[in-house]
């Protein structure tokens, strides 16, 4: 039997004053999601509001027009709100086609300070959010029910997202596609756009910024090494030894260059490569804990539950069941 993917279609909401950058990050990222045939998994329409035409001062006052206007947010799965200079609120007709996709259940996400029309449309009352970290006090104090959080890169509500600033745009746009198709498929896409499938760490290692001492190198190397041996013991001791640095060195360097302790990015490496072999192999669970370095089916439950909320072998399942 053929079975036929549909589409999911993304809705970009292209507001006044939009950030160049926030717009093209969607369509970048889900435009560059395929099966492994090169089959499109997205369509993504970039929709203006109710003037038809946008400008962003960003590109020397760029003018964007295109053929889809809020009336296209009533049928699309997803709406990514990308940032806009000046934060003004939008028109009273956004926020009710923003409020109406979310009471039919339409999943919402917002990049950088597009947060701001989120919770102006009530999406993020109660909820924990995040937007750029320069602008967290003023979510925060304009909008006192919203949980703000600005030391993370995004921050997944289910139904609805916010990210930090700027590039932290792709990497929820990545956290969506692996939400809707699985790390395999998250990968290709980041391989395609040259960007790590899941950066560790937060957006607070981006707060206060100091240039690592002279010496340093980068730590890519030793990541690759780490990508090659997780199915081995690894303790801190065998990382330091492979990067010839000292213990207290390359836990500096990792927090300076990945944003996270060297013990977290393995941790967080091991997850994706489990759910990689759960999604693209009949592997029992005992040898996918084994060759993603877990060591043990126990341990590899453990994991899953506490950051995917699920057992592997539902996770397996329900990505089964997806793909068919």
């Amino acid at each position: 039997m053929r079975y036929v993917l549909a589409m999911h279609v993304i809705a970009v909401l292209a507001l006044e004053n939009v950030v160049a950058f926030d717009l093209a990050v969607p369509g970048q990222v889900f435009g560059s999601s395929t099966t492994e045939r090169d089959v499109p998994l997205y369509e993504t329409r970039v929709c203006t509001g109710p003037d038809g035409a946008v400008t962003s001062a960003a590109l020397g006052r760029m003018r964007l027009e295109s053929p889809f206007g809020l009336d296209a947010l009533a049928t699309a799965d997803t709406i990514v709100v990308p940032g806009h200079d000046g934060l003004a609120d939008p028109s009273a007709e956004v926020l009710d086609a923003l409020r109406d996709a979310g009471a039919r259940g339409a999943r919402i996400a917002s990049i950088c300070v597009g947060a701001f029309v989120l919770a102006a449309a009530g999406l993020l009352d109660g909820r924990r959010a995040t937007t750029h970290w320069m602008f967290a006090r003023r979510l925060a104090r304009r909008y006192p029910r919203v949980k703000v959080d600005p030391s993370v890169l995004y921050v997944d509500e289910g139904q609805v997202l916010t990210s930090a600033g700027i590039a932290a745009g792709i990497d929820l746009c990545l956290h969506l596609v692996r939400r809707d198709h699985g790390a395999a498929t998250a990968a290709r896409t980041a391989r395609r756009i040259i960007m790590p499938p899941q950066r560790d760490g937060g957006q607070a290692q981006f707060i206060r910024h100091e240039d690592p001492p002279d010496g340093d190198t980068a730590l890519q190397p030793t990541l690759a090494w780490l990508e090659a041996n997780l199915h081995h013991p690894l303790t801190l001791d065998d990382l330091a030894r492979h990067a010839r640095v000292s213990v207290r060195t390359l836990t500096r360097r990792f927090a300076e260059q990945a944003g996270t302790t060297p013990q977290r990015w393995v941790s967080r490496a091991r997850l994706r490569r489990a759910q990689q072999l759960l999604e693209s192999t009949d592997l029992p669970v005992e040898r996918v804990a084994a060759e993603s370095g877990f060591g043990s089916p126990v341990t590899l439950r453990a994991h899953f539950a506490r950051h995917v909320g699920a057992s592997p072998q539902s996770y397996r399942a329900a990505f089964r069941s997806r793909a068919s």
